[in-house]
């Protein structure tokens, strides 16, 4: 007997982009890291980003995002049958914030996070496209959504001079082709340290004097594992859909820093006609909300519509994710 699944072809039917209106310069960032503006764009490439509003959450910029989303799809909200939250800074441990999302567009969706930091969101792309190939869900809503001036520590010149807030988010559903190729994902937690929160919540309940934990990143060593190992991993993306970087219409990398997106992108030898996304300028490291975050962009300035994308996310875990996707 031969399992059959729903559909032979997924892929990205719509996207929404949510970036908070507070626009930050790397002036007033400068003022409280001990760096100078022009040091910050010099060594990040960023010359601004976005901060939420204090009230603002997680799960308010991934519900607007989400509208978005399925408006651009042309899908009902009712008609969702699952609900991905990718984040590594919603501050409520339980219940997820996914199921929260679902209640918020008024659906009784199947509903759950998952952290793999910035990785996340091609995590969550992978896992939506199998629970559409096999029947789980007719459309899954993807979200990538941090607020990563929750988790950094405001002073700190290595991480609050690139990470920002936002949230991106999919509609996932079948296409008669494919769509989504085939996830190349890992992890090596024997460099988990390198980018972790420097106190356990335990440490936090059980010593009143401890200040607030928060991520610390060791950012010189985080840049050289990027360039040394995502070009292995974008490749074997590229291999894994049966494409080459010549047919690519854009690549799409983690926006972490200006400087790590040229390097890979030299790395990987990419040819002239190939877009690269270099949202992080002006949105800054949105975590698992940079790709969908920069995939929106492309969209809005008419790149690439229905072309191939190569997607690379890599982070905290140490985990890393990328597959070839058509966009939306």
């Amino acid at each position: 007997m031969t399992l059959r699944t729903a559909v032979d072809g997924t892929g990205i039917l719509g996207i929404g982009a949510y970036r908070p209106h507070r626009v930050v310069g790397n002036a007033e960032v400068a003022a409280r890291t001990g760096r100078t503006a022009e040091w910050i764009e010099r060594r990040t490439g960023i010359v601004e980003r976005r901060y939420a509003a204090a009230g603002e959450s997680v799960i308010d910029m991934a519900v607007e995002a989400a509208r978005k989303a399925a408006a651009d799809a042309g899908i009902a909200p009712g008609r969702i049958g699952a609900v991905v939250l990718a984040s590594m800074s919603h501050l409520q441990q339980s219940p997820g914030g996914a199921a929260e999302i679902a209640g918020r567009l008024g659906i009784r969706a199947a509903a759950f996070d998952l952290n793999a930091a910035c990785a996340g969101f091609c995590y969550g792309l992978a896992v939506a496209s199998a629970m559409v190939r096999d029947g789980s869900a007719r459309y899954v809503l993807v979200v990538g959504s941090d607020k990563m001036t929750d988790i950094v520590a405001p002073d700190d010149p290595a991480a609050a001079i690139l990470f920002a807030d936002g949230a991106g988010a999919v509609i996932v559903g079948p296409r008669d082709d494919e769509g989504i190729g085939p996830v190349v994902w890992g992890s090596d937690g024997s460099r988990a340290g390198l980018i972790a929160h420097d106190a356990s919540w335990d440490a936090f309940r059980d010593d009143p004097d401890r200040a607030w934990p928060v991520m610390r990143m060791a950012g010189p060593e985080v840049f050289r594992w990027a360039i040394e190992e995502m070009p292995a991993v974008a490749r074997e993306a590229l291999d894994a859909a049966g494409v080459t970087a010549g047919d690519l219409d854009a690549f799409v990398p983690h926006q972490a820093n200006l400087r790590m997106i040229e390097t890979v992108t030299q790395r990987l030898g990419l040819p002239d006609h190939v877009t690269v996304a270099r949202d992080v300028v002006h949105s800054g490291n949105t975590s698992a909300a940079s790709v969908p975050l920069a995939v929106a962009r492309l969209k809005e300035l008419g790149v690439g519509s229905g072309g191939l994308a190569l997607l690379l996310g890599f982070g905290a875990g140490l985990t890393w994710g990328a597959q070839v996707v058509r966009l939306p």
